[in-house]
């Protein structure tokens, strides 16, 4: 049997037992997705590894899936007002995640953005992001819902509908124009970078999701959480995108090999 790819999922570096313990972690729903749907073996990349050990990281890896996280990239990256100071920041997420993207796209390598992923591969590119879209006269509020005794089928629930433009990816992928999405972000895509593509928008004119140009392989990012209950029918296109994502990782590693 050939041997699966395997595909690094970025992790956030959370801190607990009051604050006396610090980790790095990754949603076990990314990790199921990737093992389930996109059929490849997940392993956690630390959100502290330095730069000059990426190459040998990235030479063992088929793939690499961006996750959401609590914190949000800090707007020194992209030129944004300074946060305030009771702002959750992860520097060293920042950092890696600035670093990768461009070996990935060196590489040609399979690379998945999801929620904040979306946002990093943006910055990446030279784009700028909504501190908060919600405050923008023109925007909706993206947020979860903001009542603490809110379930997880109501966070994650579908909230929108967002639609593709011509030629977009998605509609090729799914057959369909437009698509029903969850929404759980507070920041998203301002300016979208040079060298990438838009190829979904929510109502209200915001930048969905997004491809990377000229990539030989899987290069897209959305700003939804494709990895709740991708089995569903109504989440057809977050199972598909999985599939899509596991067919060019292992492309990927027969090229390599």
């Amino acid at each position: 049997m050939e041997p699966k790819p395997i595909v690094g999922i970025i992790t956030n570096e959370t801190v607990g037992f009051n604050g006396r313990q610090q980790s790095h972690s990754a949603g076990k729903r990314y990790v199921d997705a990737v093992m389930n749907f996109a059929d490849i073996v997940p392993i956690l990349i630390p959100a502290c590894i330095r730069k000059c050990d990426l190459g040998t990281l990235l030479d063992r890896l088929d793939g690499v899936v961006l996750t959401g996280g609590r914190a949000n990239i800090e707007p020194h990256h992209y030129g944004g007002e300074a946060f305030p100071d009771d702002e959750v920041i992860d520097p060293d997420r920042d950092k890696t995640v600035l670093d990768i993207i461009p070996e990935c796209v060196q590489r040609h390598m399979p690379i998945f953005g999801i929620c904040r992923g979306i946002q990093e591969i943006n910055v990446a590119y030279g784009g700028t992001i909504f501190y908060r879209v919600h405050h923008q006269s023109d925007k909706q509020d993206h947020r979860m819902p903001q009542n603490d005794d809110a379930s997880l089928e109501e966070i994650f629930k579908p909230r929108h509908l967002i639609t593709f433009p011509e030629n977009s990816l998605f509609k090729e992928i799914l057959g369909q124009d437009s698509f029903w999405v969850n929404s759980l972000h507070g920041q998203g895509i301002d300016q979208l970078g040079a060298g990438l593509s838009a190829e979904a928008f929510s109502p209200d004119g915001l930048i969905e999701a997004i491809s990377i140009n000229d990539h030989k392989s899987f290069a897209i990012a959305i700003q939804w959480h494709a990895e709740f209950h991708p089995e569903r029918d109504e989440n057809r296109l977050n199972n598909l995108l999985f599939q899509k994502f596991g067919d060019a990782c292992r492309q990927f590693h027969l090229a390599k090999s």
